[in-house]
């Protein structure tokens, strides 16, 4: 049965250390033409790690009249025996 809607097919794959990514699409289909259209982009990362440029904003305050308010002081330390 032929169909004019386009189905999407999602794959998750690693590139090789070539630096290139390999794909093998299963389309069901034997001897049949394709019009193919492929987007690429890297997977985000999940969950743990600090997001990109976080330490870029270390010292990011470059405003002379900024003021780091007094601080109490600590208290004294505990003796561990």
């Amino acid at each position: 049965m032929a169909t004019d809607t386009p189905t999407p097919i999602l794959l998750q794959s690693k590139s090789g250390p070539d630096g290139k990514l390999h794909l093998v699409v299963p389309v069901g289909h034997a001897d049949t033409e394709f019009e193919v259209e492929l987007v690429v982009r890297p997977k985000p990362a999940q969950g743990l790690g600090w997001p990109p440029g976080y330490f870029d904003l270390f010292g990011s305050i470059d405003d002379e009249t900024f003021d780091v308010p007094p601080q109490p002081p600590m208290p004294p330390p505990v003796r561990l025996e």
